[in-house]
């Protein structure tokens, strides 16, 4: 997670080419996820803005295994999620936001959800993007993931996250303050 926290926040020309091949060989290895999408017109749009290319080497690093999920035809934007079999490695045993890690007072954790998504700048999944990401494959099987908590429940002291078992998604909640092992969380970037 240090690595989310460097202020360093543009690539190298070999790194965005380093990157760029390892994004297009995933793109080109799981077609179902973008169907009648163009590698092409991703990468244009990821050269263009290099703060975005960042973000993605971050999530990358993380563990997340970024890929194309989506396009919103409204806004022309491509949609990118973590696309790893389990939650992020390097995401994970964090609490909900920097309000429930002030609030612990013993055993606190590196950081937390909120705050590592926002130093990668990107977003946490909402349980819709995250029940639509689990249609394009089984994720979470073993691991959960920290979503983004509706300000009314959040208010209250709790947190939402989701995994996959039984074939099924499930939503649960937790005190913000909690954080596990397996419990990391998704990203989505839109380009």
């Amino acid at each position: 997670m240090a690595a989310a926290k460097n202020s360093k926040t543009k690539l190298s020309a070999d790194q965005v080419k380093a990157l760029l091949a390892t994004l297009k060989t995933r793109f080109d290895k799981n077609m179902a996820r973008h169907k009648g999408l163009d590698w092409a017109a991703v990468e244009a749009k990821l050269k263009a803005d290099g703060g975005k290319c960042w973000s993605l080497s971050i999530m990358e690093e993380t563990g997340g295994e970024p890929d194309i999920t989506g396009y919103d035809k409204k806004t022309g934007e491509f949609i990118f999620m973590d696309c790893a079999a389990e939650s992020p490695a390097g995401r994970r045993s964090l609490c909900y936001d920097k309000e429930a890690l002030e609030k612990r007072k013993e055993n606190k954790p590196a950081d937390s959800a909120m705050e590592v998504a926002a130093a990668m700048g990107i977003s946490l999944l909402t349980e819709d993007e995250y029940r639509a990401l689990q249609q394009l494959g089984n994720f979470d099987l073993k691991t959960s993931s920290w979503i983004s908590t509706p300000a009314a429940i959040r208010k209250l002291g709790g947190a939402l996250f989701c995994d996959r078992r039984y074939n099924t998604v499930f939503v649960y909640h937790n005190g913000a303050e909690s954080y596990y092992a397996a419990r990391g969380f998704r990203g989505s970037l839109r380009v």
